[in-house]
Formats: C-alpha cells, sequence, structure tokens
C-alpha cells in the first residue's frame, strides 16, 4: 500500500529529511526553461483552431526536455563533471548467486564504488512495501527473477563506464552455483466478479460486484490456478456467495442445452515490451556540505517516486541520510505505463548516496532497457459463452484470466482486476463469472502498459464474438447490435456508465462503411495466390484509476498574459497543449506559458490526507473531510488516457474560477451593467470569439481590457484548485465574493489584483462516496475497428490493405494529439498482433541480449500509411467533458486483424502474435 500524503508528512518529521519537488526550473540556461513559452498572440493559437503542439519547437529542435538529456554542467549549482553508473543484473534465476568477476574490471576499468546487498544492509535502507523485494540480490541466494539487480558499479569518468559497459555486456560477468530451480513467492493477487441480473433491466441484480464488494478466495495452491469452487464452503461468506452463484452459471454453460450455444475457447497473449523512445534515466547528485541529495528524473508518477526516495533513505545510517531531497522532473520520452511505479529511481538514488560531492547519471541503454523495464503482462484466458440460438442474445458468459506477472508485484493486482472487469467488452450480458489471479513469475515484471488487461481481455472476447456469429451464423455486426449494452444498462460489476454509451453509432459507422460493405466483393476480386479477408471488432475502455488526482494553478496578468501550471506530465500525450486549449475556453487565449510536471506550486492549498483512498470506508472520509484541507488523495500518477479528462480539469476550474469574479464583473462595468441587472446573472450566455468576450446587444471586450480592468479592481486574477475523482468528481462550495461558489473541485486558492494567493475554505464538500470503490468503470470511451488483409498463400506475407477506425471521446480539446492518439495506437496494435514477443524466461528479455535486432515492432511498411481512415465522433453537446482514448484507439485493431485473417484463411488464431511463419505453416 501506499503511504499516505499525513503518514509521509510524518516520516518526513520522523526521518528529518525536508523534501520538495519541482519542475526542472534550475536547467533554464542549458535551454530547458521553466515553462514552455508560447508564441501566444503571434498568430498562433491552439485553442482557435486545434493544430500545433506548445511543446513542438522544443521537440523537432532538439531542446534539452528528457532525463536522459541532461549532465551535470548544464546544472547551475551542480559540479561540472558528471560520473556514472551501470546495475550489473542477474541472467538467471534458477542457481544460486555466487557474486561477480570483478577481476575482469581491472585497470582503467575498475569501477570507483560497487554497492551490493550487503553495503544496503549496512546503511539500513528500507523498500516501500509496494517494491516489496531485494532491491540487490544478495549472494548465496537464487534471485527472485531474470534481470534481478546484483550490484551497481560507479565509474568516474566515461571512459571507464563506456569500456567496461561493453565488457559486461555477454552476461558472464556475474556467477551462479548450484541450481535451485526458480524461487517459489506467493500470488500477486486472486478475484472473482460474478454478476447475476434481476428478472427485467429495471429490475435489481440478485448478485453484484458492487452490491456484495470485490471478494477473493482467500488461499491459493500451488499450481497455476487459485482454488475456486471447492474451498468455497471454507472461505468467508462474501467469497462463498460469490462462488454459489458463479458456479450455478458455469452449471448452465455445461449443461446439454440445445437451445443454447455454447463455445468454450483458451486464448493466449504474450509478454511484450512499451518501447518507449527514451529508455529509463536519471541524474543526481549528494551534495554532502550540505547533506541535499539533487535529483533529476523522468518518471509517469512525481510524488509518487520522491516519497519512496525518502522512505528508502529515512532510515538510513549517517552519512547515507540525506537532510533534505529535491526532486525535480523532466518531460518523459514515451511512457505506456513502462514509468508508473518503476523501482529505476532508487537506483539513481544509491548512486549518488554511494559516491557523495559527484554527480552520477544512471541511463539504460536498450539491451538494459529490454533486460529491466516493465513489460506488458502475457495472459491465459478460458472464456465460454452461451448465447439463445433463436434470439442471438448472451445468455451467460464465465472465464478464467491468469496473469504472468514477473518477479515483482508492481500493479498486477490491478491489472488482473481491471482485465476481468473488462471481460465482457460493450456487451450486457445477465449471467457473468470471470475469476482472475496474477502469479509471480522468474519473468522481468510485468506492470501497467498501454491498455493493461483490457487489451488481452477483449481481444480474446472480440475474437470469440466473431466465432460466435459465424456459428449461429449471423452478421457480425448485427450479433454485437443485438448484445451492446445501451446508456442505462448494467456493466458486470452492477453499476451504470455515468458518461455517454455510444457503440450503436460506431456500430452503424462501421456497418455503413465500405471496406465492410465491398468484403466479398474484395474477397472474390483477389489476385491469384491471395488471400482477402475483412475484419471487425468494437469495444470499450475505461479511463480512470477511481483515485485520480487535478492539481491546476492558473494566472492571469494585466496585459492579458495566461500562465499555467499542472501537476501531470508530459510523456508524449500533449497535456500542455491540452491545458491550453481547456483554459482558452474560459479566458478566450491561448495561454502565453505552460508548465506541466508542477508538483511544487499548489502549497498555498495546505493540502493533507490520510488513509487509503481506495480501501477507506465511508465513516473514515466523513470525519476526515471535516478538515477543510482534507482531501483522499493529492497528486496521482500520469497516463495518456487520462491526460484530457484528469490532468487538465483542475487547471479548467482555475479558469472558470478567474472568469467569473474577475472577468465578468470586469465586464459588467465595461458594459456598465449595474449588479442588480438581471444580465448581470447571464455569465453563461457570453461567448469568446476572437479573443473577445461577446454578448448579444453589447460591445465586444478583448481580454487584455478586461485582464486590466480585473486588475484595476482587485479581482480575482489567479487561481489555484485541487480536484478528486472516484468515478466521479469531488464538490464543494466555497465563499467567495458574497456568494456560495460551487464547482467540481474540493480546494481553492485565489489572487486578487497583483497580490498574493489565500486559501478558501470550503463551507461544505461532497466527496464521491466510497462505495465506488466497489463500482467497475463508470467513464468509458468506445471504439470500433476495420481491417482488411491480404495475405500471400505461398509465403504467409501479411499486408494490412485498408483499416478504418471510429471512435468518441467526447468534447477534442487537441484534435491533432487526438488523430495523433489514434494513429500510434493502430501502429502499437499490428505490432501486438503480428509481430512482436518476448519469451517469458531463459532466452528472453531478462538475459541482458535483447535488443530491436531480435524485437520486432511495426515499421512503415507494416501499415496501411496512405489507407488508414480514423473518424472522431462530435461531442453530444458543445460542453460535453473530454473523455480519455489513448488507449481505447489501439485495442479493437488486434482482434480486427485476428477477425481479418480468420475470414480469408479460415483459420482462427488463438494466441499472439500470428506471425508469418505461423500464416505460412497454416497455409503450405
Amino acid at each position: 500500500m501506499r503511504p499516505s500524503r499525513r503518514e509521509f508528512v510524518k516520516w518526513v518529521s520522523a526521518s528529518g529529511i525536508a523534501l520538495s519537488l519541482s519542475r526542472l526550473s534550475a536547467a533554464e540556461a542549458a535551454g530547458l526553461p521553466p515553462r514552455a513559452v508560447l508564441p501566444g498572440r503571434q498568430g498562433w493559437n491552439p485553442a482557435a483552431n486545434g493544430l500545433g503542439r506548445v511543446d513542438g519547437v522544443a521537440k523537432v529542435t532538439g531542446a534539452k526536455l528528457y532525463a536522459s538529456d541532461f549532465r551535470a554542467s548544464d546544472l547551475p549549482g551542480w559540479p561540472q563533471n558528471t560520473s556514472h553508473a551501470i546495475l550489473v543484473r542477474a541472467p538467471d534465476a534458477a542457481r544460486v548467486y555466487t557474486g561477480m568477476d570483478l577481476a575482469r574490471l581491472s585497470g582503467a576499468l575498475k569501477p570507483s564504488v560497487v554497492v551490493t546487498a550487503a553495503e544496503l544492509a549496512k546503511i539500513g535502507t528500507r523498500v516501500p512495501a509496494f517494491y516489496t523485494g531485494d532491491l540487490f540480490c544478495p549472494v548465496g541466494k537464487t534471485p527472485i527473477y531474470l534481470g534481478q539487480p546484483v550490484a551497481l558499479l560507479i565509474f568516474e569518468t566515461f571512459d571507464a563506464f563506456d569500456q567496461a559497459r561493453l565488457a559486461l555486456r555477454d552476461g558472464t560477468f556475474v556467477k551462479f552455483g548450484e541450481e535451485t530451480g526458480p524461487v517459489a513467492m506467493p500470488g500477486y493477487g486472486a478475484y472473482r466478479f460474478t454478476r447475476v441480473a434481476g428478472a427485467t433491466p429495471d429490475a435489481p441484480d440478485v448478485y453484484s460486484p458492487i452490491l456484495a464488494g470485490w471478494v477473493s478466495p482467500g488461499r491459493s495452491q500451488n499450481s497455476p490456478l487459485p482454488v475456486w469452487s471447492p474451498l468455497a464452503k471454507d472461505t468467508p461468506a462474501p467469497y462463498s456467495r460469490a462462488a454459489v452463484h458463479g458456479e450455478q452459471i458455469r452449471s448452465e454453460l455445461a449443461a446439454n442445452n440445445p437451445n443454447l450455444l455454447v463455445l468454450d475457447r483458451e486464448f493466449d497473449t504474450q509478454s511484450v515490451d512499451p518501447m518507449f523512445l527514451e529508455p529509463e534515466a536519471g541524474l543526481a547528485w549528494y551534495n554532502n556540505k550540505s547533506e541535499s541529495l539533487e535529483l533529476v528524473l523522468g518518471v509517469q508518477s512525481p510524488y509518487e517516486a520522491a516519497e519512496s526516495i525518502e522512505y528508502l533513505l529515512g532510515k538510513a545510517q549517517a552519512p547515507f541520510k540525506p537532510a533534505r531531497i529535491n526532486a525535480q522532473f523532466t518531460y518523459v520520452g514515451g511512457g505506456f505505463g513502462g514509468r508508473d511505479h518503476t523501482p529505476f529511481i532508487f537506483y539513481v538514488a544509491l548512486a549518488a548516496m554511494f559516491f557523495p560531492g559527484r554527480p552520477v547519471r544512471l541511463a539504460h541503454d536498450r539491451y538494459q532497457q529490454f533486460q529491466a523495464g516493465i513489460k506488458r503482462h502475457a495472459f491465459k484466458m478460458r472464456s465460454r459463452i452461451g448465447v439463445d440460438r433463436a434470439t442471438g442474445k448472451i445468455q451467460a458468459f464465465a472465464a478464467d484470466h491468469v496473469l504472468d506477472g514477473g518477479g515483482l508485484a508492481n500493479l498486477s493486482g490491478q491489472v488482473a482486476t481491471v482485465a476481468a472487469t473488462a471481460a465482457i467488452g460493450i456487451y450486457d450480458i445477465p449471467k457473468v463469472d470471470v475469476t482472475t489471479v496474477a502469479l509471480h513469475s522468474r519473468g522481468v515484471t510485468a506492470g501497467s502498459m498501454r491498455c493493461y488487461g483490457t487489451l488481452q481481455a477483449m481481444t480474446a472476447l472480440e475474437v470469440l464474438v466473431d466465432e460466435v456469429a459465424t456459428a449461429l451464423p449471423l452478421d457480425p455486426i448485427e450479433f454485437r447490435r443485438r448484445n451492446a449494452l445501451k446508456q442505462n444498462g448494467r456493466t458486470m460489476c452492477g453499476n451504470r456508465y455515468s458518461v455517454s454509451v455510444r457503440t450503436p453509432e460506431i456500430l452503424d459507422k462501421l456497418e455503413r462503411h465500405p471496406i465492410w460493405q465491398q468484403r466479398a466483393q474484395q474477397k472474390s476480386a483477389a489476385q491469384p495466390g491471395i488471400l482477402v479477408g475483412t475484419g471487425v471488432a468494437c469495444v470499450t475502455k475505461d479511463y480512470g484509476t477511481g483515485a485520480d488526482c487535478s492539481l491546476g494553478r492558473v494566472e492571469l496578468s494585466a496585459e492579458g498574459k495566461v500562465t499555467i501550471y499542472c501537476d501531470h506530465v508530459e510523456m508524449g500525450n500533449g497535456i500542455g497543449t491540452a491545458l491550453a486549449n481547456r483554459v482558452a475556453i474560459y479566458l478566450g487565449a491561448v495561454a502565453d506559458e505552460v508548465s506541466v510536471a508542477r508538483v511544487d506550486s499548489y502549497d498555498v492549498l495546505g493540502l493533507i490526507t490520510s488513509g487509503d483512498s481506495y480501501t477507506m470506508d465511508q465513516k473514515t472520509q466523513d470525519r476526515a473531510e471535516k478538515d477543510p484541507r482534507w482531501v483522499p488523495a493529492i497528486s496521482s500518477a500520469t497516463s495518456a488516457s487520462i491526460g484530457a479528462h484528469v490532468g487538465t480539469h483542475s487547471a479548467g476550474e482555475a479558469a472558470r474560477v478567474i472568469f467569473r469574479f474577475g472577468l465578468w464583473p470586469a465586464a459588467l462595468e465595461l458594459w456598465s451593467i449595474a449588479p442588480n441587472d438581471p444580465r448581470a446573472r447571464d455569465w453563461a450566455k457570453a461567448q469568446w470569439k476572437d479573443g473577445q468576450l461577446s454578448m448579444p446587444g453589447l460591445a465586444p471586450l478583448p481580454l487584455p481590457m478586461l485582464a486590466a480592468k480585473a486588475h484595476a479592481r482587485n479581482l480575482v486574477t489567479g487561481a489555484v484548485a485541487h480536484g478528486f475523482s472516484r468515478w466521479e468528481w469531488s464538490r464543494a462550495r466555497f465563499p467567495i465574493a458574497g456568494e456560495q461558489y460551487r464547482a467540481e473541485i474540493d480546494a481553492l486558492a485565489v489572487r486578487n489584483g497583483n497580490g498574493k494567493f489565500s486559501r478558501i475554505d470550503r463551507v461544505s464538500v461532497r466527496f464521491p462516496p466510497t462505495v465506488n470503490n466497489q463500482s467497475g468503470n463508470t467513464y468509458t470511451s468506445m471504439c470500433g475497428s476495420l481491417v482488411r488483409v491480404e495475405i500471400e498463400r505461398a509465403t504467409g506475407v501479411l499486408r494490412i490493405a485498408k483499416a478504418y477506425s471510429v471512435f468518441e471521446c467526447g468534447r477534442a480539446l487537441v484534435p491533432e494529439v487526438v488523430l495523433g492518439q489514434a494513429q500510434g495506437g493502430f501502429a502499437m496494435a499490428v505490432g501486438y498482433a503480428l509481430l512482436e514477443n518476448l519469451p517469458p524466461y531463459e532466452g528472453g528479455p531478462g538475459n541482458g541480449q535483447w535488443n530491436l535486432g531480435q524485437y520486432l515492432v511495426a515499421r512503415g511498411s507494416d501499415l496501411p500509411l496512405h489507407d488508414l481512415e480514423i473518424e472522431r465522433l462530435p461531442p453530444l453537446t458543445p460542453d460535453e467533458p473530454p473523455k480519455g482514448i489513448a488507449e481505447v484507439v489501439m485495442i479493437p485493431v488486434v482482434p480486427a486483424i485476428l477477425n481479418a485473417i480468420f475470414d480469408a484463411t479460415g483459420r482462427r488464431f488463438q494466441s499472439l502474435p500470428v506471425t508469418t511463419s505461423l500464416l505460412k505453416g497454416v497455409l503450405a
């Protein structure tokens, strides 16, 4: 469990370590300003046309933006020279580790410092519970996973480091003795999700997770699967009730009912690498004179990273316990979940502590990133589906998922539950029973990679659904339409979506598209030796975690310049541009400065927290919220799928406050409208056009004029806000300008004129109820895909001839970024379906020998570069909030490809990837 913010403050007090977090503002002299300066009024306005990115110029001109870009000489106040570190990892997890052949690194290659498990034990480091496991494998023990670190080597000069790195690459530097076999460790979580709907759609559920809570079998046996039904009578009542209903569903599917079409299928997915552009890197310096640890990191979860490092060193013996830690955060060169809760940060910090006074850089090359980086979970799934032959309606579904979590738990438990709750995709199924278990293995650690859990589960589902349609027989799109969940239907957890459900529109679009309409014609017109097939799939994907936080700060100068601060991280998702555009909705102009990854700009709110927002009960929350500074959580990790919805939320709400209590009263005065005039309450009717605020019958007012008046009258010109979402946003009332202002935030501070920010204590608050933790996702986006493939019979070579994806995302803050996410998701899906594969254990990436020579990713030649059509449905209403889309746009492409392969070859593949050699073997 993660520590609460209040517990964290206690650690700081008890350990004597002062912790600060900031954007890498110290690098201004090196070309990285503390904020991204925008062209503003100089003719380029992303708020108006949705084009361009606020970070675009810096990226294409090679500015220093990422952690790997920086050396000590780039940072004012740091020593000029940078030392370098290497993590040595174990390429064997079945024999006892006996040490290293240090004699191979003699003379100029000898490391200045060697850090092992023995050194950590001497100084008293601690590992946060989330990262449970040895940071270094001790001598005399078998590594718990392939690629587990055994030592950190630090070199004073780059030349020594570079030569040593090459010398160590073959893996024989690490020595092993007795063969023990892999280390057996407990699994990472096992859960059962069961729902039995009421007799009618409006009737309450007989049983569902939202009514009974999420349940676990409580214990498992030493086998690939947990013990589910046989131990139901021996387990606590919550699990027993789920087991009784679940086994009844399975019995009905197993019965010989001639009216029910039942398919029972297995499906396996592989381990893959996120393959982000920039391998993990970090820079650290322990100034032993001031006892300050300085860090430069690129991660998706800045707060969590800083807290975890403080915990690591909080009880260390002098001189290995810093008096203060200053963690600075850069842009992230791609993440895809692989930089969320990464243990890499610990080794960066340790390198500096064991080489005091000298800045040390730890940076993976691609070999090391393959060996160590977080991977996508490999899944084994068995699914059973029962469909009424007469109506084509799905009656029941049961599935069992087994996840290979690799060497450390990371987020395996969460991936397992997300996959299970996504197991029925877009469909309305009255009886569902899904079990899931995440297991430890000696493989490289798996984590929350893009579309985690849902990609695996929905690929298996959409291939199975296609097979059902063939067996009935029924048109694949018509079958999906008959079974699609409607707007107010219940998910498999028993909850309803709180956002728009647009599956029917998407299915209609897919059905009318030429790729689908012309599928028979294209098949019959194929050239000799070429097989043509068309596939379809439609999915839904949640966005958010059920404990999402948003921090935002917006300032308006007297000249009308806009500055935005946000705690979410730029990781290729265009968060800065999305922020600029969301704030422009309320302030009428694109920001002049946007600063992301800022976790140092909200102290005026004085936020505190306690407990675990995922597990706390309602009484605990009710007591805690009486403190006007308390929130369930303060900051959360960034993922691309929550950038638009969560990352921009608080900045948007802060901008709304500035408009309502700054620009609007300024406008009223300029229009000579008295406060008691009925028009004074018509702020919702005001519209921005070309940087001017307009109202019918009144002269348009430019933003600089409004800003000057707001400053002159000491009105609100700045706001800081915090929001928390547990499948709905917190709501609170704040006393401002003599009225009670209501908003979807829980903390607020404002600035009047050029004054200082001051906190406004809320007078009431409604945090989302804790029962929402039993809910499945309530925020969701939908996407459907069509793919036409051409396969050479003689060689098995597959070409994607045409493709079409259609999706909805509410209001698109930056349409071009949304398009880019869809295109990138398509490419990633092609790699997952047809190319990418990491052997899980021996021979896999944990041996340190993998690079892009063995690992194939999608290239331009694998993609329909000129024949990929992307369609985004417009929002249902002009003010529909933005949804998350970065994941959903990838998911349906994979099963659509597999369904197209079946249409072409008559062969259904039940595992990934479907490679050229596999296709050739089938067609031979």
